[in-house]
């Protein structure tokens, strides 16, 4: 990876978390202005379970990793009255077996019972790191191992009095680049305004939150994200760091938009969406999660033919690749 190290300024306590300035080490840029196309298959590649399964309401929010020359899925899954993560494997990315529940809500914690699952996973210094959604108001907890043992408290808390994630945080996303890990999360504000941020650590239990979030805004009256941004995706290609993300329409409805950045604090929305073409997916495409191999940037999604922006949308996984158009000239 090109480009300076992090920069870390003066952390310091403040209210319910810590904070600090900082970027993301630095990408060489490219071309003042990009697009992309997106190619998806028509059918979901992972569905719901039968009756009365722990994931028979809705299958959505992949969390992609490469292992032992597989693929692994940690996917959210929700019954109609509670979340849960499982687990899907695969040998090619399309077709996966389920391998069960992997973890549940413990309502006699922090977690309050109701979710345990919008997660993310990471293989860090060769251990199974997952960070999953918990809790009232939402916070961030954490799971280790191939057990998926649970830290005691969760790891990121909302922030303080008229924070602009006081009411909750989520999504997260986690990503590593030179040996530091970036958690990017939703928060949420007393006005009911999601918007995205991000976070760094050194070792997956203690984070530092940007100073300066949120680093996404809303979108602007009648746009495709302007009632809510979340679930964010985040990889570097192209010279660029890029971020799928989903955002919330008036109507209930979403889609997902790309943004770029070279520092991975400010960030440049693209033109162009990417909708649901297909019945199972028209209303809500959602939840992002990306792997890139070689020249493909290949992203496995959530979708339902409900606009909703929770759950009970007939949500299942699909998969699609996106191809950034970049001139040739820019490094690969």
């Amino acid at each position: 990876m090109r480009g300076r190290r992090w920069l870390l300024v003066f952390p310091f306590l403040a209210g319910c978390g810590r904070y600090a300035d900082f970027t993301l080490p630095l990408q060489p840029g490219g071309a003042a202005a990009t697009g992309f196309t997106w190619h998806a298959r028509p059918e979901p590649v992972l569905t719901r379970g039968a009756v009365g399964a722990w994931d028979s309401t809705d299958v959505l929010n992949p969390s992609l990793l490469q292992s032992g020359g597989l693929y692994l899925n940690f996917y959210s899954g929700y019954d109609g009255r509670i979340w849960r993560t499982g687990k899907a494997v695969s040998t090619d990315g399309f077709n996966w077996t389920k391998t069960g529940e992997v973890l549940a809500p413990n309502a006699s914690t922090w977690e309050k019972g109701y979710i345990a699952a919008n997660g993310s996973a990471i293989e860090f210094r060769g251990r199974l790191l997952y960070y999953y959604q918990a809790g009232a108001p939402p916070q961030i907890g954490l799971a280790r191992g191939d057990s998926l043992e649970k830290a005691k408290q969760p790891v990121l808390e909302p922030g303080p009095y008229e924070a602009w994630d006081e009411r909750g945080v989520a999504d997260p996303y986690v990503t590593e680049f030179e040996g530091k890990l970036y958690l990017f999360y939703l928060g949420m504000d007393r006005a009911r305004r999601q918007r995205i941020g991000v976070a760094m650590s050194e070792d997956g239990v203690r984070w530092l939150k940007l100073r300066a979030n949120p680093i996404l805004e809303l979108g602007r009256d009648g746009a495709f994200d302007e009632n809510g941004l979340g679930e964010p995706a985040v990889w570097a290609s192209n010279g660029f760091y890029w971020m799928l993300y989903t955002g919330r329409s008036r109507l209930e409805q979403r889609k997902l938009g790309l943004a770029r950045s070279i520092d991975g604090v400010r960030w440049e929305k693209l033109p162009g969406v990417i909708a649901g073409g297909q019945p199972w997916d028209r209303e809500v495409i959602c939840d992002p999660a990306v792997l890139v191999e070689g020249g493909r940037i290949r992203v496995w999604f959530g979708g339902g033919d409900r606009p909703s922006p929770d759950q009970n949308l007939d949500g299942q996984i699909g998969y699609g690749e996106l191809e950034l158009l970049v001139p040739p000239s820019l490094p690969q």
